[in-house]
């Protein structure tokens, strides 16, 4: 569904984006790693196609600034970009308009309903509170359809509820047969969601490993992650807690 090939992003002499490659499968929940300044809003934003860079991403065999690929793909940015003088209602069909949907009511009514947005439809988007306002931009990202959905720390701003409705959503997506590419830091809000994993550091994927293959090496997401980001072995870590228990215990 994606192919990511060598891309390299660089602003001025910083690079943002080192040779990056992977490749997605149809139908796979995909998490994206890495600390704050890794890359990742910079890979999710080259695939888009805002951005100018090095290398080729292709979308279901498509190059990723066609409009082919452009149908195929959808995006769901870190930061809510809402018209002020929209209504939440409004904002869904200026979006269907554009790609020239029929029949949205009823698809704008149930995503209005699963995110419990129904009764702040006449709202404008500046008088949303953050979490409203992310919640509003989850449904502009599935209003479409889209095969293939990039999400950028969609975490952000969700209580509790919306945070487990978006990971039932997750798994809904993924048996429908659609691709997600997941950007975030917090390693716990997506440790059970996950098919594959990459992780970024320095604006190169320092890991790019299957749920069954990290399960055969016994660690966890988590371990996985300090080991490549912090260069901590989390089996050092045990045999050192161990030796320094069997050393208090001598005392």
């Amino acid at each position: 569904m994606l192919d990511v090939s060598h891309v390299t992003k660089k602003y001025g002499k910083v690079t943002a984006c080192n040779d990056v490659s992977f490749h997605l499968d149809p139908g796979s929940v995909t998490v994206l790693l890495g600390p704050n300044g890794a890359g990742k809003s910079t890979i999710m934003k080259s695939i888009i196609g805002f951005l100018k860079y090095e290398g080729n991403i292709m979308v279901g065999g498509y190059p990723n600034k066609t409009p082919e690929a452009r149908k195929i793909l959808g995006y769901i940015p870190e930061m809510p970009s809402l018209y002020p003088n929209l209504t939440v209602s409004e904002h869904l069909e200026f979006l269907a308009r554009a790609y020239r949907m029929t029949d949205y009511k009823e698809k704008t009514d149930k995503l209005l309903e699963m995110f419990e947005l129904t009764d702040k439809k006449k709202k404008f988007g500046d008088e949303l509170s953050k979490g409203m306002q992310q919640k509003l931009n989850l449904c502009l990202g599935l209003m479409t359809d889209p095969g293939m959905l990039l999400l950028d720390e969609p975490m952000i701003g969700l209580d509790p509820h919306a945070i487990k409705q978006l990971k039932d959503m997750f798994e809904q997506l993924r048996s429908e047969g659609k691709t997600l590419l997941v950007s975030t830091h917090i390693i716990d809000s997506v440790d059970m969601l996950w098919d594959r994993a990459l992780i970024m550091q320095a604006g190169q994927i320092r890991a790019n490993i299957r749920r069954e293959e990290l399960e055969k090496s016994g660690k966890t997401l988590e371990e996985l992650f300090f080991e490549v980001t912090e260069g901590i072995d989390h089996d050092d870590m045990k045999h050192k807690d161990t030796e320094e228990t069997a050393e208090e215990d001598k005392s």
